[in-house]
């Protein structure tokens, strides 16, 4: 990351067009300082099966639910690279500065080290899918990085405008 990055967006699924227009509104009038946006996009993501089933069930999503008993796949390094293609071209179509790198191991020690690296880091924003077991326990990526990055961390969910 370089130092003009200030805002870090960390994502576990490909952001859209509207995903990318409604995260960068949250700074649309920022026009003396244009902020810059990283995305980070791990390749590794560790899920639970149990919590992934039950995060489908709370959402009522029975087909999802099943699909999660029987997948064993984990995300792909080749995935994660094209989810990040895909959202960088989304924040470019939105008209703002973007960079970004598919990342490895944990998602919230890799912002930590990114927030440590001294540059202007402004805010943490964080895009995922519902997780109800995950947001509930307050055990999710966002939680974990509000308690450890001393920066504003904003959660949503892809596809949507609610807060996580």
């Amino acid at each position: 990351m370089t130092d003009t990055a200030s805002i870090l967006v960390l994502t576990e699924v490909a952001l859209s067009e509207e995903d990318a227009v409604r995260l960068t509104s949250v700074h649309a009038d920022d026009e003396g300082d244009r902020p810059r946006y990283h995305l980070l996009v791990p390749a590794d993501v560790e899920r639970n099966l149990l919590a992934d089933v039950l995060d489908h069930l709370s959402l009522f999503e029975l087909r999802a639910a099943l699909e999660a008993v029987r997948r064993d796949d984990e995300p792909t390094r080749t995935e994660a690279t094209t989810a990040l293609a895909k959202s960088l071209t989304a924040f470019v179509a939105a008209g703002v500065t973007a960079t970004g790198e598919v990342i490895e191991g944990d998602p919230v020690a890799v912002l930590e080290k990114q927030v440590g690296l001294g540059g202007p880091t402004r805010e943490v924003m964080i895009v995922t899918r519902p997780h109800a077991v995950e947001d509930t326990f307050h055990t999710d990526w966002a939680s974990r990085a509000r308690e450890s990055l001393g920066v504003p961390v904003l959660h949503v969910y892809a596809g949507s405008s609610f807060l996580g």
